[in-house]
Order: structure tokens, then sequence, then C-alpha cells
């Protein structure tokens, strides 16, 4: 059902039929929902304390110090000189209506009433659009914005970019009874601000198992770039489609390394220190997935070049040469054991400390493929063995 909300106003002017500019009460103002938001409001930013203290030491000049608000209704009637009845739906009954810029704002109000100060005297602008369609509605939020900077990933959400992770994320976690601590757009609400649980983080983790893109026998684009954030096109988008099913096994090979890492320094050589370079046991670290967190911070992009050498496992159509629970963990063990853990330690006595350039080193990724190279030729040579076996014994019999 449609709900409907009172704003007193002082005034209030008809620029065209689908618009209203008014001075608003702010003691009074009405809960409304953030969806056309392209962004949540963030109480530990300039932007919010600034407003916040405008507010609360010189409520009577807010309107002239505050750039105001700006919201959709679906309908909008007077009820009388000083009062607008407003008609929102929200998303799930098919509308777009709600806080489009001034998140921060609204925000500062909520507080202020909290904390009983006397707003009696405080307007603001409020600009009121009427029976937006969502394009609208995002292009509006886009171009307000501008306050201070909104990052490229809300804005790739507002568009809806995210879609198609959204769609695959929420099928998984039903068949995994679980749920995925993923940030689509600044300051989202209980989401960690680790940069593991971005959804960019999701992308560059399935990007790194596409054998078809990245392969060291081309001239260009031997390994994934993951310094980078990924552009989302529609061909960019079409490509991680077809990788998406690989993303649980991408997750799990990080989740895997995350833990063998845990267990070495929980066991030190040498009590106390951490020979791993990179590693700071002073913080902590989310995964994506909610049930996995450690005691331990590490670079986002430490576990790219691993998940990137197991590309080597996948035919041209994305299936796995070998099944995956039969070689993973064994060839995670191998990896680290034989290259990865002896390369941080080497870093870790040369000094060098800054994560991303230890983990987008293209020496490590180059050793890793190779050996992933070897380690498979092993295993196929082992099963033609096997299969030759079989076949010597049946025509014995």
């Amino acid at each position: 059902m449609p709900r409907t909300v009172t704003l007193k106003v002082d005034q209030y002017i008809n620029p065209n039929n689908n618009c209203i500019i008014a001075t608003a009460h702010v003691n009074s103002f009405p809960d409304l929902p953030l969806e056309p938001n392209i962004r949540e409001p963030n109480r530990k930013s300039s932007t919010y304390r600034q407003i916040f203290d405008s507010l609360s030491t010189q409520p009577e000049k807010f309107f002239q110090r505050n750039n105001g608000i700006v919201l959709c209704a679906n309908k909008v009637k007077p009820i009388s000189r000083t009062e607008l009845e407003l008609e929102i739906l929200q998303a799930n009954e098919g509308g777009n209506d709600g806080i489009i810029n001034g998140g921060h704002t609204v925000l500062a109000f909520q507080q202020a009433r909290e904390y009983k100060y006397d707003l009696s005297q405080a307007r603001v602008k409020v600009t009121i659009h009427i029976g937006l369609k969502e394009e609208e509605a995002i292009d509006i939020a886009l171009a307000s914005n501008t306050s201070s900077p909104v990052d490229a990933r809300s804005k790739v959400n507002a568009r809806g970019g995210y879609q198609f992770i959204k769609k695959y994320l929420a099928q998984l976690e039903l068949e995994e009874e679980t749920k995925f601590r993923i940030g689509y757009h600044q300051n989202q609400n209980g989401v960690p601000k680790n940069p593991h649980c971005n959804v960019n983080h999701l992308i560059k983790l399935i990007t790194c198992l596409d054998r078809n893109k990245y392969n060291p026998q081309k001239s260009k684009g031997k390994h994934p770039p993951v310094s980078n954030n990924p552009s989302l096109t529609d061909a960019e988008r079409e490509r991680l489609s077809r990788l998406l099913p690989l993303l649980s096994k991408a997750m799990w090979i990080e989740q895997r390394l995350f833990k063998i890492i845990e267990e070495h320094i929980t066991n030190p050589r040498k009590k106390g220190v951490i020979d791993l370079a990179s590693i700071d046991p002073r913080k902590n670290t989310l995964l994506p997935d909610s049930r996995y967190s450690f005691g331990f911070s590490a670079p986002a992009d430490i576990a790219m070049p691993i998940v990137a050498a197991y590309r080597v496992f996948l035919d041209e159509t994305y299936n796995w040469l070998i099944p995956f629970d039969e070689f993973a963990e064994d060839f995670l063990q191998h990896l680290w054991n034989n290259y990865y853990r002896k390369y941080l330690v080497s870093e870790k006595l040369a000094g060098n400390t800054v994560g991303s350039k230890i983990c987008r080193n293209p020496v490590i990724w180059d050793n890793l493929y190779v050996s992933a190279q070897s380690y498979l030729n092993q295993r196929l040579l082992k099963m033609v063995e096997s299969n030759n076996q079989r076949s010597e014994l049946k025509l014995a019999n």
C-alpha cells in the first residue's frame, strides 16, 4: 500500500506540473526512504559534521547555509497553504520515491531531534519531483551528489550495473545457506569497509580465472590487471557472467589461503616474529563469506596470484579439466610451500612492506603459472598411466 506523509511548509511554488519547491519545517520533517540516493549518509564524514554543526548552533540560519533536499514522491496533494501530503511508493511497490539528494541533511535532522535541540526556527529548501521514472531519479541523484566525491562503484550500482552479481549471490546464499557481506555503494549499512568485501574484489577474483583472456603465451595481457577497478561495459558484464559459476571456487581458494597464513603466523619459527611480508597481526580481515574472519590483515590482492594459477586447470568453456575437489587443496599446499611462502619471506627479509607491490610482482605470477602447468601435466600423466594399467589388467583377464 502507498504510504502518505505530511510535510509542513511556510510556502511553496510550482515551477512546473511535475515539481514543487517548498520551504519546509525541520522539526517535523518526515522519515523518508533513501533508495533513490546513490549512497548512504556517513556520520563520520566532514559533510555530515558541517551540516549538523550548522543546524545545532544556528538553526534559524540553516535555510541560507544548506543546499537543501531533493526528493521524489508519487503524488503530492496540498492539504492547506502550510501542509503538503506526499504519497510515497517504495521500490518493492514499483516506485522510486524518497530522498534523491540530502541524505546527510536528513540524518542531521534525526540526530538533532534525538539530542533535543530546539529546531522550531529551522527551515530547509525542499525540491519535490513528482512521479519520476527510475532512470530519471538515478540521473538526478548522480548529478546532485557533488558536495563530496561519489565513488565509481556507487554510480555503477545506481545504474543497476551489479544486478547480475547480486542475482547470482542471492542464489548462492540459498544453496550454501550463508550470507555474503558485499559493499555495492558508499557508506552501505551492515557491510565492513574491508576491501575484501567490496564488490570489485569479487570481480577481480573471478577475472583471475579467465584463462581465455589472460594467457602468458600472449605478448600482452599475460595476467589479470588486478591493480585497476574493473570497468563494466556490456561486453565486460557478458564476459563476467560466464565466469560467475567459478566465483564460489575463487572465494574458497582465498579462504583456504588465509587459513594457511593464519596457521603459519600462529606457530612461527621464532616466537613473536611474523616472517611474511605485508601481514599485520594488529588488525583484522573479514572475507565476503560471513563465516570467515581472521586476526590479521593482508593486502586485498594477496590471494590473486594464487587464484590466477588455478586458471591453468580450466578449458576454453571454463570447465575444470580435473574435478576441483580432487586437486584444489593439494595444489594450494604445493604453491604455498614451494613458492608463495618463500616469496613472502624473502620480501620481508628484503624490507619490502608495500603489500600491493608485493602481490602484483609479475615474477611471482609467472612462477605460479608455470608451476601450475607442471603440476597439471604431472596429474594428467598419472591419470593416463592409471588408465593404461587398468586397460592392461582387463586384457590380461
